[in-house]
């Protein structure tokens, strides 16, 4: 492995912080290294004061725009060659901050497009585990085609989507075990009874939840393919 050669990956994180570590934990276990220096360089700009993006988006918040993009920028000058966001709500955002900076960012939602395409028809039919803010952006029917998806009603989307990301009992307060995970298993059995053929993790930090927790559906976690795609974007030259 020629380390010269490798390309520097950059996560523009901070949205939220247990989802950026974690998808450093991902990258580095998806890398085929023997020892210590076979691993790739990774840049990491935490910036939990970007403004809220499910607020931006209903219009009751501050845009996180500039934020983002002057966190890229300090991963552009630290030397990486591309940037992830472990936050999907944020990919809302995404081709604005794109527009500002002369790296690639790798766009989650086009690896789920392609991950869903590959499926064929095993995944006909996919639910959505998102925020608010996600869902009413159309960013997911956008991307991945209004026809495959399926949704919480309103009630469930605020008291039981919304309550176990943001909630005080929530996975955003710290909480990442016990009621947590019966609320989701009881959530995607519900989507199951509906049709669904598997979950989105729409939010990161549920995708951070379920691992290594059996549930009714398979789980499609952007984390994981965000990864497994910087680790080939990273290795391409080499």
């Amino acid at each position: 492995m020629q380390l010269n050669k490798e390309k520097i990956i950059g996560i523009l994180g901070g949205m939220g912080p247990e989802a950026t570590w974690d998808l450093f934990g991902r990258i580095t276990r998806a890398t085929p290294a023997k020892n210590d220096s076979q691993h790739l360089r990774i840049i990491i700009d935490s910036n939990p004061k970007i403004p809220d993006r499910t607020k931006a988006i209903l219009g009751e918040g501050p845009s996180p725009i500039d934020a983002m993009i002057a966190t890229g920028k300090n991963l552009e000058r630290a030397g990486a060659d591309l940037i992830l966001i472990p936050c999907m709500t944020a990919h809302y955002f995404i081709e604005q901050v794109q527009l500002s900076l002369s790296i690639p960012v790798v766009n989650g939602f086009h690896l789920m497009q392609r991950y869903l395409d590959n499926q064929g028809i095993a995944y006909t039919k996919v639910a959505v585990i998102a925020t608010t803010g996600s869902l009413q952006s159309k960013i997911y029917p956008h991307y991945l085609g209004a026809d495959r998806l399926i949704y919480p009603d309103e009630y469930v989307q605020q008291h039981e989507v919304m309550d176990l990301i943001y909630g005080p009992s929530g996975i955003k307060a710290g909480h990442v075990s016990g009621p947590v995970i019966t609320r989701l298993n009881r959530l995607i059995a519900c989507f199951e009874s509906l049709g669904a053929d598997a979950v989105i993790a729409g939010c990161t930090e549920i995708g951070l939840v379920l691992k290594g927790h059996p549930m009714p559906l398979p789980v499609i976690d952007p984390l994981d393919l965000m990864a497994q795609e910087a680790v080939m974007l990273a290795l391409s030259s080499v």
